[in-house]
């Protein structure tokens, strides 16, 4: 089949290429920049160029759906936020897809319906509060905390604060009279990256890893997989009360008393660890967006190690002393020593895709040069898929009347 990818910036974009062209697909890719990670692996065919999404993703699906005739693509795999403007106007496409209802989407897009749902549902989450004005912080007294804008992607619109005046400065910039903000207290713990695929409410695949190392702006640069029945059930209870269809991530603390959710995320996230430990999350969606009954994965394997070197440059590139930090880490990897004992890329394997080492290479020698250099790598990625708070106005002024409810 030709498979279409929403998005060729992010990290998922790219772990998906790798997936699809092993199962035996051609790969082709949407992006507003010629300058991508999909550009730079021979996992990927052909690249699009297509309007920016953030601001203006009803403009980026227009020229999703002539690309997607021309191209007599098979499926539009949604790899990043495209998926809200998918799932909002899917009746506009000429392609299969594979999306969650629109009503279903709105209940996790944005942090503050996120953090209703999560209690309606009756899923952990740390100490939390909503509000849109002064007077609904002032009973908030758990600190350090963190204040979230509504919208935002990859820790962008994100503040820790540490006391109440913090607080309220904090919620301010972040809009706290206009959509308002989300407040949660800080858990104690190591972070879970959880990633599922569910068939209109059934649970049908899915998998759970620990961030071993933290990367750039809080990515992971190392990662191992885990197995937790308790997590598989919170799982199967969020899907159903939603209805969801396709893929859905949340970011979790495990503290002492289990798991505590912190972050929806109504898309697929960074699939790879989940394969090496025996749980096709890519194959699974793709089987439900051609129609065809997905069979249930089995439980990955615990202990399961991944890294991605670009994360690990750009991370030692915000350390004291940047370049040492960079050069060290370079001279782990070339060794197989520290973190990358017994771990397999994800990202950039440049041992199968040399390819792969452009991006490396680039991201090495520039933080070396001008160590703050790696705010750029980071900002280009995100910009290109994140969807602003203007473009999830967009698709709600737009979106059909029975979506909206």
């Amino acid at each position: 089949m030709r498979i279409l990818l929403s998005e060729g910036s992010g990290l998922t974009s790219r772990q998906v290429a790798t997936r699809l062209d092993e199962l035996g697909h051609d790969v082709e890719v949407l992006s507003s920049t010629s300058v991508c990670l999909a550009r730079f692996t021979r996992h990927v065919r052909r690249l699009h160029r297509v309007p920016p999404f953030g601001s203006h993703p009803l403009g980026w699906l227009e020229a999703a759906v002539v690309v997607a005739r021309k191209r007599r693509a098979d499926v539009l795999f949604p790899t990043q936020e495209q998926a809200a403007v998918l799932s909002a106007f899917v009746s506009r496409l000429t392609v299969p897809t594979i999306v969650p209802p629109f009503s279903s989407l709105r209940r996790v897009q944005d942090k503050l319906a996120a953090t209703r749902t999560l209690s309606e549902l009756r899923l952990p989450q740390p100490r939390s509060l909503v509000a849109t004005s002064a007077d609904e912080l002032r009973p908030f007294d758990r600190f350090p905390a963190f204040v979230k804008r509504p919208i935002s992607t990859a820790s962008s619109g994100v503040r820790r604060v540490h006391s109440a005046s913090e607080l309220l400065r904090a919620a301010r910039e972040l809009g706290l009279g206009e959509a308002g903000v989300v407040v949660q207290a800080e858990a104690e713990g190591a972070l879970a990256m959880v990633q599922a695929v569910a068939d209109h409410g059934r649970l049908v695949a899915w998998h759970a890893n620990v961030r071993a190392r933290e990367g750039a702006s809080g990515g992971a640069a190392s990662k191992e997989s885990l197995r937790s029945p308790v997590i598989g059930g919170h799982l199967a209870k969020l899907v159903a009360g939603l209805d969801w269809h396709g893929a859905i991530a949340l970011d979790a603390i495990l503290g002492a008393d289990g798991p505590l959710y912190i972050d929806v995320n109504p898309r697929l996230v960074e699939p790879r660890n989940a394969y090496l430990a025996g749980v096709d999350l890519v194959a699974t969606m793709l089987a439900l967006a051609v129609g065809e009954p997905p069979t249930a994965e089995p439980v990955g394997r615990a202990g399961v190690r991944s890294h991605q070197l670009l994360l690990s440059i750009l991370g030692a590139a915000q350390a004291a002393a940047p370049r040492r930090s960079v050069a060290a880490e370079l001279f782990q990897a070339l060794r197989h020593g520290g973190s990358y004992v017994a771990s397999v890329e994800e990202l950039t394997p440049i041992r199968d895709d040399p390819r792969t080492a452009i991006p490396v290479a680039l991201a090495a020698a520039t933080t070396l040069i001008w160590p703050p250099a790696w705010r750029w790598f980071v900002s280009e990625s995100v910009e290109a898929y994140a969807l602003t708070p203007a473009g999830w106005d967009e698709i709600l002024a737009h979106v059909p009347s029975p979506s909206r409810t």
